[in-house]
């Protein structure tokens, strides 16, 4: 048909705004809204999308631009931080899960190549979906929420062996521990390559291109980059969504990286979507009967054996049951690398067409019931488990309560960033009594060892900021902490103590107003001076200190 691409397109994007408005409107995340296009639009239901191969073309440019996105945000620095869980939990899950999936299957008949590719998909979560739903939750910094993503970082570490594996199984067939190892070597030497390449190649040249100040130079020359690199790796028969992945690591690892990834936020979503829609699309409704069974099977193992794994490996890494369940049934789900893998792996007929479509269906059930359950995940570890979370909850409001027992109008510091230890510096030289809680372990146990009055703790928890003395306090500081959990704070504390002084510090002066709104006395945005202005402020509300001083 003329035009049957624009026409194809204009019948995607139609369906797509329509399609979100209403999950949007209904506050289903928008991931399901892209699966449920697909699903629509494709040639198994309403067939209003008919080229198969056009669909085809979609999905890898998709799957491409999805891991490119993702390389860029790959971080060393984040690796050294987090290794404890990366190279722990992080790496038990997924070489335990992908392990256990491919015996399971083995023993039920699958071919020993099936099975391996499947034990890699099946220890897929989905970064993108997690990362969201625990930042619009403020839990992305909480002992939960730092498991899983350590644990993500792994995983994202891993997909690199697991596409080499499906390229090399797609022309081979065969799974024999040689090929396993050569494509772990593989994959480590790669990433090692394109580290290196990415250090001195891509810095000098956009060190060059950066002299212009042109924004379309600079974007015309990243995705040259990207597009090379996913065409270098096709033509040494790997896959192109491999170079893509590691062209977002090079560039991740350049100054240049923050720019790149301003100018390539408005589309990387879009180009997220479309890798959904396309998913969406490959699912064949008619033949769902048949292997309804089948489906309703993988699906319950995926959910039962990563969520026992997970919960198994954090509690071996040190956490408690609590956070090991919590993080468990946030990562019990699939993700956008498994269906990356598979894609190639059906494109590369490692699996029938009845074992594809029976893991494609399962995989997407599994995402639908991701959502409320990453929502829900403290209440439903309550229910499972109410002594473990009790327990949990109990031991931290201890020894914050011990810490505090013998404090009066004093101040709460939530938060013990670059911001929160300077603020504890000026306080004490000011002999003022505070206590500062934070979030994430390293800084904790740095403050412990330096002599700072700091616990570990959620300040989102009115809880916990009453076992700090809330109702002593003489005000309460929150540092540069996200905009959720902040206004998390700022409306709970009010909720139940009006006069306390709140003084908040934040990175953008967007939030200022809605930070005032929510009930803040004094809002210092970074623009707006150094890091002596947040405490200048609370001296000042405190009357320490006079205005102009």
């Amino acid at each position: 048909m003329e035009y049957s691409y624009l026409n194809d397109t204009l019948i995607i994007l139609l369906a797509t705004v329509g399609i979100m408005m209403l999950f949007l409107h209904l506050h289903i995340p928008a991931v399901l809204g892209y699966f449920a296009v697909g699903m629509m639009v494709g040639p198994y239901t309403l067939g209003l999308v008919n080229d198969v191969e056009h669909i085809r073309v979609l999905a890898e440019f998709g799957v491409v631009f999805l891991m490119f996105s993702i390389g860029l945000e790959f971080s060393v620095a984040q690796l050294r931080r987090m290794k404890n869980i990366v190279l722990g939990p992080g790496s038990g899950q997924v070489l335990a899960t992908a392990t256990l999936t491919t015996l399971i299957a083995v023993a039920m008949g699958m071919q020993a190549a099936s099975a391996l590719v499947l034990g890699g998909i099946i220890a897929m979560s989905s970064t993108a979906l997690v990362i969201k739903a625990l930042t619009d939750q403020a839990e992305l910094h909480t002992r939960h929420g730092r498991n899983s993503l350590g644990i993500l970082l792994f995983q994202d570490i891993m997909v690199v062996p697991f596409l080499i594996l499906v390229s090399m199984l797609s022309s081979t067939g065969q799974a024999d521990t040689l090929t396993v190892l050569r494509a772990l070597f593989e994959g480590i030497l790669a990433l090692v390559l394109f580290f290196a390449f990415g250090r001195w190649i891509l810095r000098p040249l956009f060190r060059q291109v950066s002299r212009f100040q042109s924004a379309e130079l600079f974007t015309l020359t990243a995705l040259l980059v990207v597009l090379v690199s996913a065409w270098l790796t096709h033509r040494v028969g790997l896959s192109f969504a491999l170079g893509a992945f590691l062209a977002g690591v090079m560039l991740s690892e350049t100054e240049f990286r923050h720019q790149m990834a301003s100018e390539i936020r408005p589309f990387r979503d879009v180009l997220l979507g479309l890798f959904f829609i396309t998913i969406g699309m490959m699912l064949d409704f008619t033949g769902l009967p048949e292997i309804w069974p089948s489906v309703l099977l993988l699906f319950i193992a995926l959910i039962t054996l990563k969520t026992l794994i997970t919960l198994l490996f954090c509690r071996l890494g040190g956490c408690n049951t609590a956070v090991s369940l919590r993080t468990a049934l946030i990562l019990a789900h699939g993700g956008e690398f498994g269906f990356a893998i598979l894609i190639l792996a059906m494109d590369g007929n490692i699996f029938s067409a009845g074992e594809g479509q029976t893991v494609l269906a399962a995989m997407l059930l599994s995402m639908i019931v991701a959502p409320p359950i990453i929502r829900y995940n403290g209440l439903i570890a309550a229910r499972l488990m109410p002594e473990a979370m009790k327990k949990s909850r109990e031991e931290i409001r201890r020894k914050i309560s011990e810490k505090s027992r013998s404090l009066q109008h004093h101040i709460i510091v939530c938060g013990y960033g670059r911001i929160g230890r300077h603020t504890l510096k000026l306080l004490h030289e000011h002999h003022l009594p505070c206590l500062a809680i934070e979030l994430d372990p390293e800084k904790v146990r740095q403050g412990v060892a330096d002599g700072a009055p700091v616990s570990y703790g959620d300040a989102g928890s009115l809880e916990l900021l009453r076992a700090c003395g809330l109702s002593r306090a003489a005000a309460l500081v929150i540092s540069p902490i996200d905009f959720n959990t902040t206004m998390k704070i700022i409306r709970r504390v009010r909720a139940v103590e009006t006069d306390i002084p709140i003084i908040v510090r934040t990175r953008k002066e967007i939030h200022l107003y809605q930070f005032y709104q929510a009930g803040a006395t004094e809002v210092v945005a970074d623009t707006f001076g150094s890091d002596h202005m947040l405490t200048a402020e609370l001296l000042q509300s405190l009357g320490i200190l006079e205005s102009g001083d």
